[in-house]
């Protein structure tokens, strides 16, 4: 065993420094184009759902060109789960969606699991931000939840507008939701306006 490692050890130190960077540099490229399709897929297969936003707290204003992002859906009562033990301190949730008169999609109930939804609903992944209980977490009565859709790069200058236009519940965002319940925000709505829409590429 000590000579095989001692082999690799030396095959190892027989590669050129250049050969290895090169492959660390492909290895990151890599990476980077499985992360953009990913995103693809879910932009091109997901089902869009329409949400609304909320005001944010002002002293959490606009981090550089990103505004920051909150809805109906990130807070919600916890229904059955509510003191139920929790998988770890920030577990992974699956939320019942369904549409409401204005088709905005609105909260139904919240799993540690996913369930069967019927169209027009469907279910979101989302991650609960923290969890009650010591040393052994509980689900709170109330969730704070994060659905990867907290933020939204938008061009230099543009995001004050965006951020009064949401402090104002006029802001609503389109999202791409795969079965899985991943999602990834597709479109900005500014008074029912797409104003921004995320390319596939």
């Amino acid at each position: 065993m000590m000579e095989m490692v001692a082999s690799v050890t030396k095959l190892w130190q027989r590669i050129p420094k250049a050969v290895l960077f090169g492959v660390a540099i492909l290895f990151q490229c890599a990476l980077l184009v499985l992360m953009v399709a990913d995103r693809m897929q879910i932009l091109r297969d997901g089902r869009e759902v329409t949400l609304q936003t909320q005001p944010v707290d002002p002293r959490d204003l606009l981090r550089g060109d990103y505004v920051v992002l909150r809805y109906d859906i990130s807070q919600l009562p916890a229904g059955a789960l509510a003191g139920k033990p929790s998988a770890e301190r920030n577990s992974v949730v699956f939320v019942k969606l369904a549409p409401n008169a204005n088709g905005l999609y609105e909260a139904v109930s919240v799993h540690a699991e996913p369930v069967p939804v019927t169209a027009p609903e469907i279910l979101i992944r989302g991650r609960v931000s923290y969890s009650c209980g010591s040393p052994s977490p509980i689900f709170c009565d109330k969730l704070t939840i994060k659905y990867g859709l907290e933020s939204y790069f938008v061009p230099e200058g543009e995001g004050r507008k965006l951020e009064q236009a949401r402090n104002q519940q006029k802001l609503r965002v389109v999202a791409a939701v795969l079965p899985s319940g991943r999602a990834a925000i597709k479109r900005l709505l500014l008074d029912g306006e797409p104003v921004y829409e995320e390319p596939l590429y």
